[in-house]
């Protein structure tokens, strides 16, 4: 299995927003999903909220 990377900035992903208990939060951002994150596996609206995103549709 390879290594989990980090793309782009860190602020603003799921995971430091679930770190800091931010639940309000990531409710508005996961309303519509269309990408999954590759290391976590959680979902959002935007790939801007995702340390390693994939589309949800191919």
């Amino acid at each position: 299995m390879g290594k989990h990377v980090c793309k782009g900035e860190h602020k603003g992903h799921i995971c430091v927003l679930a770190s800091e208990n931010k639940l309000d939060e990531i409710k508005k951002l996961v309303d519509d999903p269309k990408f999954i994150c590759f290391n976590c596996g959680r979902v959002a609206d935007s790939k801007t909220n995702l340390c390693n995103p994939m589309p949800l549709d191919d």
